[in-house]
């Protein structure tokens, strides 16, 4: 069994590994830190756990385990590893931002390799770190990844997107409070969302004569969980070929599946799948991909990296229904 560490867990995606960790063969929660919650059972904020596990928060690190894994929010991780020291044989999977591009990846003597596995599954295999993709980067990149794997990708690529309330954290705000977020429907962060930084190293890296522009607009819906995105660009082949290129390219994909019906967010939601639905409108190719942002756009993603570096079972704790009713 391995023994695994949380570091900050008291947030959504905390609460979602927490649950996975808790039903997998394989591992083994040692703790789960948080000083603001230390003494108090998990169930206590993570109300969906009561009678899976009487485990407390705490205060103490165990510095001796296999696996530790990082839900702090963005820049805190960088800080928590720099006043911490652990055992050399320990693997880190972080899920904030602060490693996931080229430029930050090596931190003091450790490397950061790009938890996507459909990108670079033996890579994975083969690291100590993992910086996790964020969830809005998971289902934009999974859309585009093979056309930039065949150097198609030769105009201008536009994106938009709609999360659900956890994609903004439990910190409360004022568009997250009940009464703005209900009946409502707004964009943020238009063209410059954090996450366009780890899309278009991924694209330069799979085809790095790209040059057009990333358009990108994320929006707010007034939905819990989910990402469902719709990605267009200029395309000259036939659907028939758009839909045998991403077939292909995803044919030993675990979680990645080609519908040829239309797709909607009920199908993903509580698992970590990814659905895509690809569709030709004169000169442009519609690609469409649905993910939970919580599973397949954290936890479950972390989870499945952990399966990849321990040479388990990719799908391994991840066979999950989605909460399609």
């Amino acid at each position: 069994m391995l023994e695994v560490g949380i570091i900050g867990g008291a947030g959504y995606t905390a609460g979602e590994l927490i649950r996975l960790l808790l039903n997998h063969p394989k591992t083994n929660i040692n703790f789960v830190y948080s000083t603001s919650n230390a003494g108090n059972k998990l169930y206590q904020v993570h109300q969906d756990l009561i009678g899976s596990t009487e485990i407390s928060f705490t205060n103490k690190i165990n510095t001796e385990i296999d696996v530790l894994f990082l839900c702090l929010g963005h820049g805190n991780s960088t800080t928590f590893l720099e006043n911490n020291s652990f055992s050399d044989h320990m693997k880190i999977i972080d899920l904030s931002n602060d490693f996931r591009l080229f430029k930050d990846k090596n931190f003091e003597e450790k490397e950061f390799v790009y938890g996507l596995p459909e990108l670079q599954r033996d890579a994975i295999k083969e690291a100590k770190c993992i910086a996790n993709p964020g969830c809005f980067a998971t289902a934009l990149q999974l859309a585009i990844l093979p056309l930039a794997a065949k150097g198609l990708l030769q105009n201008d690529i536009h994106i938009n997107a709609v999360t659900g309330a956890t994609g903004a954290g439990t910190s409360l705000s004022t568009t997250t409070h009940f009464t703005w977020r209900d009946n409502n429907f707004s964009h943020y962060k238009a063209f410059n969302h954090q996450h366009l930084g780890e899309i278009q190293q991924t694209v330069n890296q799979l085809q790095p004569n790209f040059d057009s522009e990333i358009n990108f607009m994320p929006n707010r819906g007034n939905f819990s969980r989910g990402i469902f995105a719709t990605t267009y660009t200029k395309f000259k082949g036939s659907i028939a070929e758009a839909k045998e290129m991403y077939q292909v390219f995803y044919k030993d994909a675990a979680f990645i599946f080609i519908s040829d019906t239309d797709i909607h967010l009920k199908q993903v939601v509580n698992t970590n799948k990814c659905l895509i639905h690809i569709a030709k409108h004169d000169n442009k190719l519609l690609i469409t991909s649905v993910i939970d942002n919580l599973l397949k756009g954290a936890s479950g993603q972390a989870i499945q990296n952990m399966n990849l570096m321990y040479g388990f079972e990719e799908t391994l704790g991840l066979n999950l229904k989605a909460n399609y009713f």
